[in-house]
């Protein structure tokens, strides 16, 4: 994209060049979404084609007093030659060398922030039985430092950028230029980055969000019970469960809002309180595979019948890593009326088309969502239902035609969403 290249804006908004506001991007991502504290180290990720993008939160992050800036890339080519050359036992390996030094970053006090952008669709036509093993391995290689994330031990945040591979997936119809100015603006609109001043709305928008949670946390609830085409399912939460939204302060003592962008308030369900049947309302980009038309029955809180109408054997070895990948870590509620549900867009990205919908998360519970959470042993954990797995996948069932109930412990239903808004 050249650097004379706008961004329109919305009505009434103003006009930055690209370069203007991909650098307002980084900025946002270092201050509102990291945190960042002077000393602090600061370990990246991102795809090569995001370099740009990547060059300016390493900026930023060194002006806002950052230790040291290490950024890991990753080449999608590089992925596919594995799987075209590689030999069979290649898939049962993964860099434990590479996860357990960052952990190590984690656990000497990095901050971590992964910028998203990767081709949706990449492995969709590689070997599933192949991809499945790669993605367990990796997931138990990851799990030490997983968990420094899910305990909220680090500041942390993902941001995206637009590539030329994700622009192609999303506007197929138009040139690759074209594309990619879509896509870019899309991203700086959901994330804020169009407006005035960004910082400001990102502080009321999280003030919003958190005022959601609270209230939700005054309910009480002891369940949800939701209701729409293909969905009929009703989800226990978690003993002690919290509900939170937008930002959380980490164990290391630094407010960061994880994902931007972010629209939901979120909990713990119970890992055993699950019953019923779900349809996906969107497609799933999971590793470089998509797996479109989900739809599963839970009982007791597993799935004992998993269906997609693509990627159904992805979906099947997913469900399969371990004894919690059947089951659910997260709940979150996103109102239809979202920026990104709004645009009309689906973005083919967990990080956007989550917060376009209500959404489930198999696998891994974040014990932060808990009383006390942080505190508790996995044992204690357990015993209030929170799930524990390799993996963390949401996926979507919102939609315009979802309605939700809260239950409350002596059985009593009151309306919590209509249409898929908050009633």
């Amino acid at each position: 994209m050249s650097n004379g290249t706008t961004n329109k804006g919305r009505p009434g908004q103003p006009v930055r060049t690209h370069e203007e506001s991909l650098d307002l991007l980084a900025a946002v991502a270092v201050e509102v979404g990291l945190g960042l504290k002077r000393g602090q180290e600061l370990l990246m990720t991102a795809p090569i084609d995001a370099l740009p993008l990547a060059r300016r939160i390493t900026e930023h992050a060194y002006r806002a007093g950052a230790a040291l800036v290490t950024t890991l890339f990753t080449d999608e080519e590089a992925t596919l030659m594995r799987y075209r050359y590689a030999p069979d036992e290649s898939f049962d390996h993964a860099a434990k060398w590479l996860y357990d030094g960052m952990g190590a970053a984690f656990k000497s006090g990095s901050a971590r922030l992964a910028i998203a952008g990767g081709n949706p669709g990449l492995l969709s036509k590689q070997d599933p039985e192949k991809v499945g093993r790669a993605n367990r391995a990796v997931s138990q290689a990851y799990r030490p430092a997983l968990e420094l994330i899910t305990r909220h031990a680090i500041n942390w945040t993902i941001v995206a950028s637009a590539t030329p591979a994700w622009a192609a997936a999303l506007f197929p119809g138009e040139t690759a230029e074209t594309a990619l100015e879509k896509l870019w603006a899309l991203i700086f609109s959901t994330t804020r980055i169009d407006r005035d001043d960004p910082v400001s709305a990102w502080r009321a928008h999280d003030a919003n969000l958190q005022k959601r949670a609270a209230l939700l946390n005054e309910k009480r609830y002891a369940a949800l019970q939701y209701r729409a085409p293909g969905t009929d399912f009703r989800l226990g939460l978690a003993d002690d469960h919290l509900w939170l939204g937008g930002g959380t302060t980490a164990g290391n003592g630094i407010y960061c809002i994880p994902n931007m962008p972010t629209e939901e308030v979120f909990t713990t369900p119970h890992k055993d309180r699950a019953e019923g049947t779900v349809t996906a309302t969107k497609p799933l980009s999971y590793q470089g595979t998509m797996i479109e038309g989900i739809r599963v029955r839970f009982e007791k809180g597993r799935i004992v019948e998993a269906q997609a109408s693509k990627g159904e054997e992805v979906l099947r070895k997913l469900i399969d890593t371990d004894d919690g990948a059947g089951r659910l870590g997260e709940v979150a509620l996103v109102p239809h009326s979202s920026p990104i549900a709004s645009s009309g867009q689906v973005f083919l990205h967990t990080l956007f088309d989550e917060n376009a919908a209500s959404h489930i998360a198999l696998g891994q519970a974040y014990s932060s969502c808990l009383r006390e959470g942080d505190k508790l042993t996995p044992e204690e954990l357990a015993a209030r239902g929170a799930n524990t797995s390799l993996i963390h996948v949401d996926w979507m069932i919102g939609s315009e035609k979802l309605d939700i109930d809260g239950i409350s412990a002596q059985g009593t239903a009151e309306p919590l969403m209509r249409q898929g808004e908050w009633a």
